[in-house]
């Protein structure tokens, strides 16, 4: 049986700035079953659901539910749930959690706030802190989105559960799913595609370190797609792979065709060209796509280095 996420791989799409875009990750726990909008079609309250979705449209914040892998029975339990902040900007990354029996609570964040990076927003409201244990590794696992993220990503989580591996939780939808499984890695944001058990916990042992692993890395939800594709051709030319090394200063240009200015904390400047093309032969994007599609690639075509005061004018 031919999925979307089986074609995808059968023509080599590449993965590189296919990442969802969001600064900010505000991820809460929500036992039981998903529908394809979790947020209005679980078990969490519809409309509180809906009121999140509003509050975080233009503020750089993105809402999902996670789960702990295995078994989604929802018994109707009032259990403290947990809930999670992660700002993904270099040079402000941090993630913090919190407990919380009512999840109403999220509603008295400030989630401009919350998208500038400003982890204030969530520690006063909810009472929480920085994070201290092991990067979260969030296994897109909604069956209802698309088959592909149940198949793959629902086995990808019980095998780290099962492993040992800490950190690990189902979250409601990553977008592509034809590059299932797909994996978000916080406080860094960088998203993964098309990964096994071994390249995960690789990938948690560099995030551990500060490191980013390139192979397999739809990119840093921080930035745009041209950004993404940027920074991870940047990266793969200098060899470069500490976490918060390099950071999108400015995108400029429009489809399809963007010049991405991107800084290292060490002072260098670079100018990447960013083409987007369109994927050929068309393929189902989703399993549930009911025509074919080409969708977009971003091509890195050139990579310069700029002088500092060229780079400080423009």
């Amino acid at each position: 049986m031919s999925t979307c996420s089986t074609v995808s791989r059968d023509l080599d799409e590449p993965v590189s700035g296919t990442a969802p875009v969001a600064r900010t990750w505000l991820l809460l726990e929500q036992p039981g079953p998903w529908g394809a909008k979790a947020l209005t079609s679980s078990h969490l309250d519809p409309a509180l659901g809906r009121a999140l979705d509003a509050a975080a449209k233009g503020t750089g914040v993105r809402v999902a539910l996670v789960r702990r892998p295995g078994r989604h029975a929802d018994r109707g339990t009032t259990a403290a749930r947990r809930v999670y902040a992660a700002h993904t900007v270099p040079g402000n990354v941090w993630l913090h959690g919190a407990t919380l029996k009512d999840p109403r609570r999220l509603l008295g964040l400030d989630f401009a706030a919350l998208g500038r990076g400003d982890h204030r927003a969530f520690d006063s409201v909810l009472d929480g802190r920085a994070h201290a244990g092991d990067p979260l590794a969030l296994v897109c696992t909604n069956g209802k989105r698309d088959r592909c993220c149940a198949l793959l990503g629902r086995p990808l989580a019980a095998e780290l559960a099962a492993s040992g591996a800490r950190g690990v939780w189902e979250v409601t939808h990553l977008g592509g799913h034809r590059f299932s499984p797909t994996v978000l890695v916080l406080p860094h944001g960088y998203v993964y595609g098309r990964v096994q058990a071994h390249a995960v916990k690789e990938i948690l042992h560099g995030a551990r370190e500060d490191r980013i692993v390139i192979e397999d890395c739809r990119g840093n939800s921080a930035w745009d797609r041209p950004g993404q594709a940027a920074e991870l051709a940047l990266r793969s030319a200098l060899g470069e792979d500490a976490a918060q090394a390099l950071t999108v200063v400015r995108t400029d240009g429009a489809a399809p065709r963007w010049e991405v200015t991107l800084a290292h904390r060490d002072g260098r400047y670079w100018r990447v060209t960013v083409v987007q093309g369109a994927s050929v032969p068309p393929r189902p994007e989703s399993c549930g796509a009911s025509v074919l599609g080409s969708p977009a690639r971003m091509e890195v075509t050139a990579v310069r280095a700029l002088p500092v005061t060229a780079a400080v004018a423009s």
